[in-house]
């Protein structure tokens, strides 16, 4: 994002909170530290309260806290799948009811643990420049033919995609998951670091496909119209259409809960949501805020996704063990 628009974002979501007492928290973030440090920076310079962030890996970072238990010096995580929150649910407090009903309650802790902040759907990219529309497959699972030997970029390393697997896990067992993972590896799927190089991968041609998140590509056709790649839905119900959601709990050993209470309650304020909306290209959670017209409807993702409970998707161990096992981390 240019300066210019950084912090033109940053003054509109300065008109969020009011004064606090100037204190510390401390975020550990799943989230890259490119998308989110506009909204840690505005939060800060608002409320006065300085937030010390550790970036990684969502799963690393949930690993992390179930390792360092009460010692952990962490008040909040803030992961980019509900998997991940799943995980080390039991390491939250409650959040307040009326911070809860902010969002709907498919978007939520059944116990109130953890909220989402906001929303993206699966969806596969493709090369505009080689793929024909009847090479589209109908479903994640066709992907595994020989058509595709070699065409297609996977990240298992990646947060999205390993609560994809999961959510694969839930809706259709672990033994059918672990034959389309080995399937997959055997037809040569090819193993990018993240979302963003998978992408970048399809336009320099080093593969056709990529199994993706939605918001990506935006990014990339807001700076150029013309780039080559282009993305597309699975049939209806398909597990590819999986919808996920970024994340945040307040840890049970938070030194600072109040602070932390504060800057979750900013993640849902309309300011921040339109940022994650306008500038981040997901989906809001409020239904505050005016909808981009550069994301399909929320209402068409929806209806084309599977019916998948998000708070199923807390088998992240589970998960990580199966792509181990079958050689993929």
């Amino acid at each position: 994002m240019h300066l210019g628009k950084r912090l033109a974002v940053m003054m509109a979501l300065g008109a969020f909170a009011g004064p606090a007492m100037a204190t510390e928290i401390t975020l550990y973030s799943g989230r890259g530290e490119a998308l989110v440090s506009p909204l840690i920076a505005a939060f800060e310079k608002e409320t006065g309260i300085t937030v010390n962030v550790r970036y990684a890996g969502t799963s690393e970072l949930a690993v992390l806290l179930q390792e360092e238990g009460e010692r952990s010096p962490a008040d909040l995580f803030w992961a980019q799948d509900a998997g991940a929150l799943g995980a080390v649910a039991s390491r939250f407090q409650a959040l307040p009811t009326d911070l809860l009903e902010r969002v709907p309650a498919a978007y939520r802790d059944r116990e109130g643990r953890w909220i989402a902040t906001s929303g993206r759907g699966r969806v596969l990219y493709y090369s505009t420049e080689r793929v024909s529309t009847d090479e589209l497959p109908a479903s994640v699972f066709d992907l595994t033919d020989e058509r595709y030997r070699g065409r297609v970029a996977w990240a298992p390393t990646n947060g999205s995609f390993q609560a994809f697997v999961t959510g694969m896990r839930v809706a259709h067992g672990d033994e059918v998951t672990r034959d389309w993972l080995q399937a997959m590896a055997a037809n040569d799927a090819r193993a990018f670091r993240n979302n963003t190089t998978q992408a970048i991968g399809i336009a320099d041609g080093e593969v056709d496909f990529s199994l993706n998140n939605n918001y990506y590509l935006l990014r990339f056709l807001a700076g150029d119209a013309n780039y080559p790649v282009g993305s597309t839905l699975f049939a209806d119900d398909d597990i590819g259409n999986l919808l996920l959601v970024a994340g945040i709990g307040v840890l049970d050993t938070a030194s600072q809960s109040e602070g932390a209470l504060q800057f979750v309650e900013f993640l849902l304020s309309p300011q921040a949501q339109q940022y994650f909306t306008g500038q981040v290209f997901e989906y809001p959670v409020t239904g505050e805020v005016i909808e981009n017209p550069a994301l399909p409807s929320f209402e068409a993702v929806q209806a084309s996704a599977p019916d998948v409970d998000l708070n199923d998707l807390d088998d992240l161990e589970g998960t990580l063990a199966l792509l181990r096992d079958v050689g993929l981390l």
